[in-house]
């Protein structure tokens, strides 16, 4: 059993923002396996499941807010009894040039809320991740201005390929190891 999480905040506000991506990738990636995610209140997000090869895999769009998102993975995790490592997480990271995708295995939150708050409810940083770069903000910009604005024009192309790129790693990872992923796609 796997669990695929996408990071980002509800709401139409929000909707295409930096912050976003993970929420976006998430739709991509179940849109490819032809699945409808499907609001759940017992998991506090949106989720939906396949089968594939014999294996049960769940996608979540925690709809807590980012700094809560730890609620919702950890509701699911415990339901299903879903070992952390089994757990792959998709986020924007600001460490990384606009549409970079870096998968990793661990980590600290770099300052990521979403993460923080699923390093606190799992009590582990050993959970898989798939990082999508949304850059640093301009000098004399906050952070928090700039994961909730959007894209610009320019950005557009290079955010669009790392999603399809994390879309390809992702559904690849529903069939091999997380290890096979980075190696082919790091």
């Amino acid at each position: 059993m796997k669990l695929l999480v996408g990071l980002g905040n509800p709401g139409l506000k929000y909707a295409k923002t930096r912050h976003n991506i993970g929420f976006m990738t998430l739709n991509d990636i179940a849109k490819e396996l032809g699945i409808k995610l499907k609001k759940n209140t017992n998991f506090h997000g949106e989720y939906s499941e396949i089968i594939v090869n014999g294996e049960r895999i769940m996608l979540l769009k925690p709809l807590t807010y980012m700094n809560r998102s730890g609620d919702s993975v950890q509701s699911m995790v415990s339901y299903f009894k879903i070992a952390p490592s089994q757990i792959m997480v998709i986020y924007d990271d600001l460490d990384l040039p606009v549409g970079t995708a870096k998968f990793r295995k661990t980590g600290g939150h770099g300052g990521h809320n979403g993460i923080r708050s699923l390093i606190q409810h799992l009590g582990t940083k050993e959970f898989n991740r798939a990082r999508i770069g949304i850059g640093r903000p301009p000098e004399g910009k906050s952070v928090t201005s700039h994961v909730l604005n959007r894209f610009s024009k320019g950005e557009k192309a290079e955010v669009d390929n790392a999603r399809l790129h994390v879309t390809k790693a992702c559904t690849a990872w529903m069939e091999t190891s997380f290890d096979q992923v980075m190696n082919h796609y790091n």
